[in-house]
This record gives structure tokens, sequence and C-alpha cells, in this order.
């Protein structure tokens, strides 16, 4: 794997804020999990994929099944400790900066990026360097927690969350020519259960009494959720239900997902990939 210096940045260490091998989740953590690598899996057949801010590298293995290649990488050099832990090297993993990505032009075909964009200073840097490493037909999938949901809560690290709007024009500026936008995991609160958490959620934000880490967090949501499950080092088919992915307006904000997805084609490709809304029919 040919690579070019990168250049370097200062910025926080995420391990805090980043789900690790056996922390504690709620079973629709765990299902956001899933459903993140699940759908990225629809789009990396026999593709070369690149897993930007992989964390602890929970989704690499699952997506190593089926792509051609998977790197991840990321900043914090502990996560990578503990990525490679598990992989052994099955998994090659690289320390960089998602602003200055150290790889060559039109490395990969595939790139993705989870609930990491607002971290970045320069939001705008990373989709350049995307656009430069991604072959003619490549592809960008992103997920990001939906800014817009009433019960949103902010990360300490994070410098800014984008509407759907704002990804779009973000994506448009950065020479990506076909968009497509899905919304998951709806806001709606039906049950007893749900309305209180939703209550305590909102007042809990209001309040600024939130932790601030996952492992804070973890015990807050053991009071409202009950029971929590360790996570595993690697995602597996069937550790969660899918919902489906809704397509949803680029144009307008949405308050009726929790997570948004955001697709941006490089060109229309003569091999079009699964639509991901299949999911729900699983």
């Amino acid at each position: 794997m040919q690579t070019e210096s990168p250049k370097t940045v200062l910025v926080h260490d995420f391990t805090a804020v980043t789900e690790l091998p056996g922390s504690n989740a709620t079973h629709e953590q765990v299902a956001r999990l899933y459903h993140r690598y699940y759908t990225a899996s629809r789009y990396a057949a026999n593709k070369r994929v690149l897993e930007v801010a992989c964390g602890a590298g929970l989704g690499l293995g699952y997506l190593a099944r089926v792509a051609k290649s998977v790197v991840g990488g990321d900043y914090t050099t502990h996560l990578l400790q503990v990525a490679q832990s598990h992989y052994r090297g099955q998994v090659p993993l690289c320390r960089f900066d998602a602003q200055h990505l150290p790889f060559r032009s039109k490395s990969y075909d595939l790139i993705l990026i989870f609930e990491a964009l607002y971290y970045l200073a320069q939001a705008e840097g990373f989709i350049a360097e995307t656009r430069r490493l991604l072959a003619d037909d490549g592809i960008l999938l992103m997920s990001t927690v939906n800014k817009d949901w009433s019960e949103f809560i902010p990360s300490p690290f994070s410098v800014r969350y984008f509407s759907v709007p704002a990804l779009r024009d973000l994506l448009i500026q950065g020479g990506f020519t076909r968009l497509e936008f899905f919304g998951a995991f709806p806001t709606a609160v039906t049950t007893t259960k749900e309305k209180i958490v939703s209550l305590v959620r909102r007042a809990a934000t209001s309040l600024n009494l939130v932790p601030k880490t996952l492992a804070g967090r973890e015990r807050f949501k053991r009071l409202f959720y009950g029971h929590l499950q360790p996570l595993k080092p690697e995602v597996e088919d069937g550790m969660a239900n899918l919902l489906p992915l809704v397509p949803i307006d680029e144009h307008l904000p949405t308050t009726q997902y929790k997570i948004i997805y955001a697709v941006g084609h490089l060109a229309h490709s003569a091999r079009m990939v699964p639509h991901p809304s299949q999911i729900a029919s699983f």
C-alpha cells in the first residue's frame, strides 16, 4: 500500500466518546452500530474500502467479508491498538488525520465515515480529500446523528453538526454529482416507557446533566433503559433487528429520524449497487 506523508494537527483523544469492545450498550445503540455496517456492506461488494475514523474497528471485519479490500484509520492511537489486538494484522490499520488522508489519488472505490464528521474542524477539507482518493465512479457513505432531532445531544468534542441541506451543500461543493439521503430510527415515541425516557432526556439536556463520556452515559442509560449488553469486538449478522432506510428530501431538515445517511456519487455508474432501502425486507 503506497502512501504519502500526512500532515498532522492537534486534536482530542476520542477514546472517551468511542464505542469499545466490552462497553455496555442499549439495544438501540447496538442496532445503530449494526445498521451502519450492514448498510455499508450493501455498497462494499468487491470494492476497495476505506473507513475513516474507524475507532476500535468494530465493523472492519464485517466489511472485509464482502469487499475486495478494507483499510481502517483513526487519529487516536489507543483506538487503533484496540483494533489491532483483535484483527492481528488481518485488516490494515493506519493512523491519520481525516482532513489530510495519506493515500494516493483514486486509491478507493468506497469511503466511509460514521458518526465522526462533526468532530472535524475542516469538514470541507475531508470532502476534498475523499474526492481525490475515490475512483471515477466512487462513493462516499456517511452517517450522522440528526441535529434537528428534538432530543439531540451534542458530543463534547464536536465542532459542527450538519443539517440535511447543509450536508447536501457540502457534498455538492466537494464535487459529488449524484446524492442520496436517508433517514433511520424514527423519533416518534409510542410506549409509556419511551415517553418517560424522552422527558428525562430532554430535562437532563436542558439542565446540562448528561454525562460527557460514554462510560458516564452508560450509568445514565442503565437507570432508564435497564439491561445493557456488552459490545463484541466485531459486528455480526443478526446482532440486532434492522430498521429500514427511508429516502428523505435533501432540501429540507427533518425531525422524523434520529440518524441521517448521506451518499455521494462521483458519477453515474453502470454498475448499480443494491438500494439500501432493501433493508426493509429483512
